[in-house]
């Protein structure tokens, strides 16, 4: 098959619309239901990034990709009990005897507001168990170099027997240059190939130079994740994920604001006041995130007030004090972050400091390296000169 017709392209009134090939035959199978144009181009993105995750960590990977960036990526690492409940897979049974399952249930868990109606990308075969939790979050299909018979039975029930399934040959290999067209013009450059590994991190400019090995992993999945990512771009990780992404801001600090507010927020879901709201079990799964989201932030609204909260809970949950939040989040540390860019400003440390980072990958080549270094000293974080530039549009 070398071309396969669109419903339409990004809008409605964009159509026709396709993808195809123009040597060769498209690399992709769909075995299910309909995918359309800003899908395949989450799915393509999502497949590359989890695709180069696995051959740079050995671990399988999965993300949660939304309007062609990661929401949140992460590898096959054990799920801990709150983990679990946070992630709202706790349910499930045999979830963390599936690598791939705890990949998706981490990705997805990064940033849940953000993931309601996402692309997915699975590094391997997808499971019955990594189908099982897809089934039930709201997306809008799936991207795996296979499926075994259980899982594409569980997922072809989805979305009334529409949600998209692709299979992607995992040996395609595009060709090198990479074309697009703006406003009738064709821009050409070569495909970013930079390989992203251990070696980047052999440029320590700060006074503490040692950084242990989970550390490393955390920092390598970040620039994986951003090398994916609409640009100017920061990711926080820790635990084998992603935490916090921020992606296509015009301002390097905002990129840093946006991000550590939802490492935060991933953090926060993690307090004993949120894991234990006690919410109506009819409640839907959506519902339940906005509301977690609502409460951590401090705009409850209606939904926490003396009349309106038995709409949604079975008694009236306790506030969560500004004394809570300065609790819990002190105890968050050794966060990795990573830049797609330098820092031009040592503000991003001073924002990243707040959301308990201790590693920092980014570029470098600011005339005000000095300034950034001297902060991540102050704090005493690990950081590394890496060199490469990851922008992504």
């Amino acid at each position: 098959m070398k071309e396969l017709a669109l419903k339409y392209g990004c809008n409605p009134h964009q159509k026709p619309a396709r993808i195809y090939v123009e040597n060769g035959d498209l690399p992709i199978e769909m075995l299910n239901g309909q995918t359309g144009y800003i899908n395949f181009l989450d799915a393509l993105n999502a497949w590359q990034l989890v695709k180069e995750l696995k051959e740079a960590l050995g671990l399988p990977a999965a993300t949660s990709f939304k309007h062609v960036s990661p929401a949140g990526a992460a590898v096959g690492l054990p799920l801990s009990d709150i983990d679990l409940k946070a992630c709202a897979v706790d349910d499930l049974p045999g979830i963390n005897e599936s690598p791939l399952a705890c990949a998706y249930a981490r990705a997805r868990g990064t940033d849940r507001m953000s993931s309601f109606g996402d692309f997915i990308a699975l590094s391997d075969e997808c499971d019955a168990a990594t189908a099982s939790i897809i089934k039930r979050e709201v997306s809008d299909g799936v991207i795996a170099p296979g499926y075994t018979d259980e899982a594409l039975a569980i997922l072809k029930t989805k979305r009334n027997g529409n949600y998209g399934v692709i299979r992607i040959d995992a040996d395609y290999e595009p060709e090198q240059m990479e074309r697009k067209q703006v406003f009738g013009v064709t821009f050409e450059q070569p495909r970013n190939t930079a390989k992203i590994d251990a070696d980047l991190l052999n440029r320590p400019v700060t006074a503490i130079t040692e950084t242990d090995e989970a550390a490393k992993r955390d920092l390598i999945l970040s620039l994986i994740t951003l090398k994916y990512t609409q640009s100017n771009s920061v990711c926080f990780a820790a635990n084998g994920q992603t935490i916090g992404v921020g992606a296509g801001q015009q301002s390097r600090v905002h990129c840093t604001r946006l991000a550590g507010e939802k490492a935060d927020i991933w953090w926060m879901r993690r307090c004993d006041k949120v894991l234990n709201l006690p919410f109506l079990p009819t409640l839907k799964r959506p519902e339940r995130d906005n509301l977690i989201d609502l409460y951590i932030s401090g705009k409850e609204g209606d939904a926490f007030s003396e009349s309106g909260w038995q709409a949604y809970f079975t008694e009236r949950p306790a506030a969560l004090t500004l004394a809570d939040r300065a609790a819990h989040m002190a105890a968050l540390s050794g966060v990795s972050l990573g830049s797609d860019a330098f820092f031009p400003f040592s503000d991003n440390i001073e924002r990243a400091k707040a959301s308990g980072v201790s590693y920092i990958a980014q570029p470098g080549g600011s005339v005000r390296d000095e300034d950034v270094i001297a902060a991540c000293n102050r704090y005493g974080m690990a950081m590394y000169f890496t060199g490469l530039r990851l922008f992504h549009h």
